[in-house]
């Protein structure tokens, strides 16, 4: 028996080596080509949250290709919409009580936004903050009291936010502290008193603190920016805070921070890889409940709560293992929204009935796409030219594998922020690449953040320097694996990732076939004499992490790309916002009227009613198609085109 079973398990082996040796020689049969429509329209509903008293659930939905808010009852076929845009999709929004939500919108892409208060069946439309040019932020939706929030308005002076207590039902505001000129964030206790506050001087931020409301601030503790004291919210009885800091350590933990005695006084939870990222604390039974951090492969959790993390044992059983998260929860944390995802769907919507233990099906966000159609996302690293680890994803056209996958065209998209980073999940620009038959490289270049201080750091003053050689570096790893066609390499990225798009071209002009840069920075100078009024007092903050203007002149020349686009000889694609509160339509003019005047194939389009990115749908769909378009007569013969 030993020897029959041995000599299956040799045949097996044989079978297996064959399958490789033919798979390795055969075209892999690709997805059917999905309309491009399909990848980048509005979702079908999305945005789900529950009532305070889980007797109805909330969503957005398109309305006039808007994203507009419909209300629902729970157990309820149909449903209510109570808003009515037409020029600009709802940006956020929450429930201020059981009868009443509240919205935000800007104009045009400026990034003003706007509150608005609504009741659920449609009346009592309320304009809360329509301030011209006047930012409004959240901070606090104070859950306890029904007829309130905390926001903050930067209406007085546009470079800070004063924070108000402001009646939702009729609008009154009352200010509960004037922002003496360097206050960044505010925070309440559980009561809804202001007693945080974070305040930025230059290149040092303070933590301020007082026991009671109507007491003035006082001074905690003073560090550089660099590092991190982040309060989350008060202990259970109001007299410490979770917060979260790397002080003294190089990655972000969960920490209780002793306002008394202005100490850490216990360390809580850290990850030796990873930066925490989160923290959430239930309102009900007064108790911190998880905290979190972005892997490389997606979120991980770290339970405080035995409760919370039976749940979510038991709704991981229901939805086959799939990744999902809690996205809403009633008064009661008895009634929850759960959104499931991975890397080839953005998911569905779920009721999760605690007590019942109950999972009911409401929606999925693409139904219209099939996630059988879609390509997987692969977790890969590769070592920068200085030793460093580099943590990347690339997404290869349906049916290849990390071996089988030769000599393809590539779209290397770096992210934007720079201080962001790539995660693992459902991406439509990546899964509509991917099925027009090109590889995908996203990585997480140095400056990323969620690494920790050090990897945050050595990006400091190396736009288009170290940044750009870990995007360089990649590539050449691409190469050398035999995955790209050196031939068909593009760069496309937004906002700093069009940024390394016009780097790439400039300082390495052989090494891409073409570019598009999205809503892209291309001077340096420009660029920090152009942002928004609220981010003046952060401007020394960002000299020290850009670069300086007069001291560090030099640099910025060097790193700007418009004064090097003599250099650029391939085809560029430039998008771009007119009302872009970030990234100056300056920008975008200089580089455009430059490369026409050597004679470089430049195509650009402008939306004037957008900012910041492309929201509305039409002007999604005109990007696109135009991208198509220009990857595929750049990067022809090996890609599909829609019939």
């Amino acid at each position: 028996m030993k020897r029959k079973s041995l000599s299956l398990g040799v045949l097996a082996f044989i079978c297996l080596t064959l399958g490789i040796i033919v798979s390795c020689n055969k075209t892999p049969e690709p997805a059917p080509v999905i309309p491009l429509e399909d990848f980048f329209k509005n979702p079908d509903k999305t945005s789900y949250q529950i009532s305070p008293d889980g007797q109805y659930y909330s969503y957005k939905a398109p309305y006039e290709s808007r994203m507009n808010i419909f209300v629902q009852k729970i157990g309820s076929d149909s449903a209510l919409r109570i808003t009515s845009e037409t020029e600009r999709d709802i940006s956020g929004y929450f429930w201020g009580n059981n009868n009443r939500i509240l919205f935000l919108k800007d104009t045009g892409g400026d990034e003003n936004f706007q509150l608005y208060g609504v009741n659920i069946d449609g009346s009592n439309l309320l304009p809360l903050t329509a301030f011209e040019k006047v930012r409004t932020m959240i901070i606090d939706d104070l859950p306890d009291i029904e007829s309130e929030v905390i926001i903050g308005l930067n209406k007085r002076n546009p470079q800070i936010f004063d924070p108000y207590r402001l009646n939702i039902e009729n609008g009154e505001m009352t200010m509960l502290a004037e922002n003496p000129g360097n206050i960044q964030g505010w925070m309440t206790d559980h009561d809804g008193k202001l007693r945080v506050a974070v305040a930025l001087d230059g290149v040092n931020q303070s933590l301020l603190y007082r026991d009671k409301e109507e007491e003035p601030f006082k001074t905690l503790i003073t560090t550089s920016f660099k590092e991190t004291l982040s309060p989350y919210f008060f202990t259970p009885d109001n007299q410490k805070l979770y917060a979260i800091s790397n002080i003294g350590r190089d990655k972000d933990a969960l920490i209780i921070y002793d306002p008394q005695t202005a100490k850490e006084t216990e360390m809580l939870y850290e990850n030796d890889k990873y930066d925490i990222t989160g923290a959430s604390y239930s309102r009900k039974d007064k108790k911190l409940q998880v905290t979190s951090y972005m892997a490389h492969d997606g979120v991980r959790r770290h339970f405080f709560d035995d409760k919370l993390k039976s749940v979510f044992e038991k709704i991981t059983s229901k939805v086959s293992n799939k990744p999902f998260g809690i996205t809403s929860m009633n008064k009661n944390e008895d009634i929850m929204i759960v959104r499931t995802y991975n890397d080839k769907t953005p998911g569905g919507y779920y009721v999760y009935n605690v007590e019942k233990d109950e999972l009911t099906h409401i929606t999925d966000i693409y139904p219209w796409l099939d996630e059988n159609n879609m390509a997987a996302m692969n977790c890969v690293t590769y070592t920068s030219r200085d030793g460093l680890t580099i943590e990347g994803y690339l997404t290869l056209p349906k049916g290849y594998t990390m071996e089988t996958a030769k000599n393809l065209p590539v779209v290397v998209n770096p992210h934007g922020g720079p201080w962001a980073r790539d995660s693992w999940g459902f991406n439509p620009e990546v899964q509509f690449l991917a099925n027009r038959g090109y590889a995908v490289f996203q990585m997480n270049f140095r400056g990323s953040t969620g690494f920790g201080k050090k990897f945050w750091e050595i990006s400091f003053k190396q736009w288009g320097k170290t940044m750009q050689d870990d995007i360089t570096d990649g590539v050449e790893w691409l190469k050398s694996k035999g995955i790209a066609n050196p031939e068909k390499i593009a760069i496309y990225g937004g906002s700093y990732g069009g940024y390394a798009t016009l780097a790439g071209l400039t300082f390495t002009p052989d090494l891409y076939t073409c570019g598009v840069d999205y809503v892209g920075v291309s001077n340096l100078f420009t660029f920090l004499n152009t942002i928004p009024p609220y981010w003046k007092p952060m401007l020394d903050m960002m000299y020290e992490m850009v670069g300086d203007p007069k001291a560090d002149s030099t640099l910025l020349a060097s790193a700007s790309p418009v004064f090097h686009v003599d250099k650029i000889k391939v085809p560029l694609f430039i998008a771009q916002g007119a009302n872009d509160p970030r990234v100056n339509k300056d920008e975008s003019d200089q580089v455009v009227a430059a490369l026409k005047k050597q004679g470089v194939e430049t195509q650009y389009m402008v939306k004037d009613n957008e900012g910041h990115g492309f929201h509305n749908e039409e002007n999604r769909f005109d990007f696109y198609r135009a991208m198509e378009k220009f990857l595929g007569e750049h990067l022809k013969d090996t890609v599909k085109k829609e019939k």
